[in-house]
This record gives structure tokens, sequence and C-alpha cells, in this order.
């Protein structure tokens, strides 16, 4: 709390436009990345997730300053998502050795046909099983899913594996009693269809929910959490602001999908933790609630999905 006291502090308006007072109290950041932004208001001591983000990409040094910064924006813990196999061992490396983060790992839906015609699909799954069962700091299972926009769901054996291939993550997550986070690009009803079918976990969160307030409202009734990310930022964006809108706050998280879907004004530049305030602002206006108010929810809802860091 102390840390966050001390930035804030640093912090002053110019013309309407957050500037930092004494750059020697911020983080340096990587090239290109945007600055941080006010840090969020904390209730005692408290910080927000970013329930979905991808580090693999960034060198150690750059991993740090990105942790750094988030922290000095109020969001001090990420989950760090592993969705090939490059990725996955790099997110059983770094949840052994960063503190903040927790991990998840998975077959993406769109990595699934390319392995599944390669007859690799199963010791992949196997690879996934093995890692959220012996690394405690692994605890998601994804993201998993289904996806028609970049898959060609025409091509029968495509749609087919990725069907399986969610089915086999969502048993995973049933043995392991791993949270789900579920990756839906232009497959909303397909999607719920197979969690019915097969049973969902204890706990799923759809990761850059992009449905509309149906949806969403589904998604209430059945217990299931909703990421949002920098797009509900986004000035057309109204279904997703509308979702968000339809549902209490106790289900919903957020998220950055770093380095992608950068809030606005920072679009087209990368995204990272740091950047979650600009986000929450968002959800808060969105449901009318007071900034420090929906902090203390979202981390309380961060804690009963993934446990204590």
């Amino acid at each position: 709390m102390g840390r966050n006291i001390g930035v804030r502090a640093a912090w002053g308006r110019v013309d309407g436009v957050l500037e930092s007072r004494d750059v020697t109290e911020l983080p340096e950041l990587p090239e290109g990345y945007p600055p941080v932004p006010e840090p969020l208001s904390l209730a005692g001591g408290a910080g927000v997730v970013d329930d979905h983000t991808h580090l693999d990409h960034l060198d150690d040094d750059d991993v740090e300053r990105l942790l750094a910064a988030a922290a000095a924006a109020g969001v001090p813990r990420a989950v760090q998502i592993g969705c090939d196999a490059a990725a996955r061992t790099w997110t059983d490396r770094a949840v052994r050795r960063w503190p903040q983060l927790l991990g998840g790992v998975a077959v993406h839906p769109n990595e699934a046909p390319e392995l599944a015609r390669r007859g690799q699909l199963d010791a992949a799954l196997e690879e996934v099983e093995r890692l959220v069962t012996t690394n405690d700091r692994i605890r998601v299972v994804g993201e998993t899913g289904l996806d028609s926009f970049r898959t060609d769901w025409d091509d029968d054996a495509a749609r087919r594996a990725q069907l399986d291939s969610f089915a086999a993550h969502v048993a995973i997550a049933k043995r392991t009693g791993a949270t789900l986070q579920i990756h839906d690009r232009d497959a909303h009803a397909e999607v719920i269809d197979v969690l019915r079918a097969e049973g969902a976990p204890e706990r799923v969160v759809f990761h850059c929910f992009s449905g509309d307030a149906a949806m969403a409202r589904v998604c209430a009734e059945n217990g299931w959490y909703l990421s949002i990310a920098g797009t509900v930022t986004f000035k057309n964006n109204h279904v997703l602001r509308e979702a968000v809108a339809a549902v209490p706050p106790v289900i919903l998280q957020v998220e950055t999908d770093a380095p992608y879907l950068t809030p606005v004004p920072h679009r087209g530049r990368p995204n990272g933790s740091h950047l979650v305030p600009l986000t929450v602002r968002a959800v808060a206006g969105v449901t009318r609630h007071d900034e420090e108010e929906l902090v203390g929810i979202l981390s309380l809802s961060s804690e009963f999905l993934y446990g204590q860091w």
C-alpha cells in the first residue's frame, strides 16, 4: 500500500492529462510501451489481478520491468498463459521464478487442428495435464475453446479437432481442480453447448469475453466469469459494455491479453498489465461502481478463482 501511495503522489494533471512529476519513482518500461497510468484506488492494500497475459515473447529483463510497472499501477499479480509448446515450457519456468505470476497452460484451439493432423494432439494434451499436476503454481487450464474466425469450420476435420480438444481440456480441468479459461471467438453457442454436454468445471472464465448481454446473463446463471479486456474502452464496442452492465460485478474479471488489445488511448502500442487501470475505470463507469469498491470486488473474485498467490 505504501508503494502505491508514493507513486500516486508523483502524479498530477497538466491540461487534464496525467503526467508523472517524478519519473524516478516510476519503473522503466520496455521500448514502445505506453506509460503507467494513474494507479488504482486500492482498499486495504489489495490490488487487481491481470486475469490473462502473455509474457513469453519477452526477455527476462523486460518481464521484470513490466511486472514492476504493473505493481506501481496497482496490479501486483497476473495469470501468465502458455498455449503452444514453447509457451507452456516458458510458463512452467516463469511461475517458479516470479511470485507475481500464476500460470495457465493449454493447446490453443487454432493449434489443435494441425496437431491432430500430425497425430500429436493427444501428446500435447497429456503435457498440459502433466504441467497442471506437477506445478502447483499452474492453476489454470487455458486458453482453450472454439474459434470459427481463424479456423475454417467448413473443414469438418478441423472443426472436430477443436471440439475434441476443448472437451479434453474441460475433462482435465475437472480432474485436476484447475480453473478453466475459455477462448471463444465467433463460437458462442457452440462453446456453451460443449460446457453443458461435458459438464462445466467448478470455476470457468470466459477470457476476453466478446458475447452480448444475453450470453452474459447465461454465464451469470451458470456462475461462469467474464474477463473483460481493453476492448471495453473501444468507442464502438457498445455490445460489450451492455454485456458488462447486464451482470453482477462479482462475476467479472479484468485482463490485458497482452501484448494485444491495448486500451484507449494507446491502441496500436503493446499492451501490458500496467494498463489494467484503464480497463478497470471503464468497467467501473459501466457498472456505476466506485473504483475502490470495484477493485475490492475484483480482488476477492480473483482469490476464489485462483487461490492465494
